[in-house]
């Protein structure tokens, strides 16, 4: 977990991390979200002299923002919680915006890094899991029911890896950071090596991390490629850990896509500009958002 004291105009005023302790259940991991939240605030309040006005809060899968519920997350075991109601309470009444954690990470690339001035994108980290934000005239779309940019779950093999999401071959167990892990402590033989190895591996010219990282560029290809038929954005925005590896993932990447559109236009691939602050920082302007909202309708 990640979490972040974020100023109006902003700016990122102290960031945190925690384990996320999912391997303990998802009502331990909400435990931890809202003793995170508490210790926060407490230190805002410490430092700063002032209490926080709101909180922002992002998590993985499936989310009713405006219900306020965490609806579902293959990652983390929970459903339908209710987790804005759980940290107004926790934080004393403090107003609470919540979102999925990768539009979140979409709005603020799309307000202050590498989406700013572009007016369609879609940001793709590559972390634990895949999903996508689109970004839209400067608003995330969400979608009917919450599921709008889960790119992670197209299938690109089917018969593939079995997926938390019940679907087999889906993209983010064949090219998210957490796939490329796996297939190199495999095929490396150590398994405590992770996909940033597997990238040293490659710029190295280690044969079988280039058999592991091909796999995962080309199924990462194939995914996006769906997405850039349907969306048809201009700019394309890669984060998470995977596009840590700077330009050996993305030169291969672009010439995979490049290889696979017909008569789509090619969006700009870049890499996210955040890094990994795009979470706390989105949250942070959802929060100022929700402020913003509740000035508007009062007057």
């Amino acid at each position: 977990m990640k979490a972040a004291l974020v100023g109006a105009d902003g700016a990122l005023l102290h960031e945190a991390r925690r384990a996320t302790g999912r391997e303990r259940g998802p009502d331990a991991v909400v435990a931890s979200i809202l003793g995170f939240a508490a210790d926060l605030l407490a230190l805002g309040e410490e430092r700063y002299g002032t209490r926080a006005e709101a909180a922002g809060v992002a998590v993985p899968g499936i989310v009713d923002p405006d219900g306020g519920i965490a609806v579902y997350a293959a990652n983390l075991g929970w459903r339908d919680v209710p987790l804005r109601a759980l940290l107004g309470e926790r934080l004393g009444g403090l107003p609470v915006a919540l979102g999925h954690d990768v539009r979140t990470g979409g709005l603020a690339e799309g307000r202050v890094g590498a989406g700013r001035g572009a007016d369609r994108f879609l940001f793709v980290p590559l972390g634990t899991g895949i999903a996508g934000a689109i970004g839209i005239d400067g608003a995330i779309e969400a979608g009917a029911h919450g599921c709008a940019g889960e790119i992670g779950h197209i299938v690109v093999r089917p018969g593939g890896p079995a997926c938390g999401c019940g679907q087999y071959g889906c993209l983010e167990t064949l090219a998210s950071a957490s796939a490329v892990t796996r297939a190199w402590a495999e095929a490396g033989g150590d398994p405590d090596a992770d996909a940033a190895d597997c990238a040293k591996a490659v710029e190295s010219g280690d044969p079988r991390a280039l058999r592991v990282w091909r796999d995962a560029v080309d199924a990462l290809a194939d995914g996006l490629v769906t997405a850039l038929t349907l969306l048809d954005p201009r700019t394309l925005i890669i984060g998470g850990g995977l596009a840590e590896a700077g330009e050996t993932l993305f030169t291969p990447l672009r010439a995979a896509v490049a290889e696979r559109i017909t008569f789509q236009r090619p969006p700009v691939i870049v890499p996210a500009a955040l890094g990994d602050t795009a979470g706390c920082l989105g949250a942070g302007l959802l929060a100022w958002d929700l402020l913003a909202t509740d000035l508007e309708v009062s007057a």
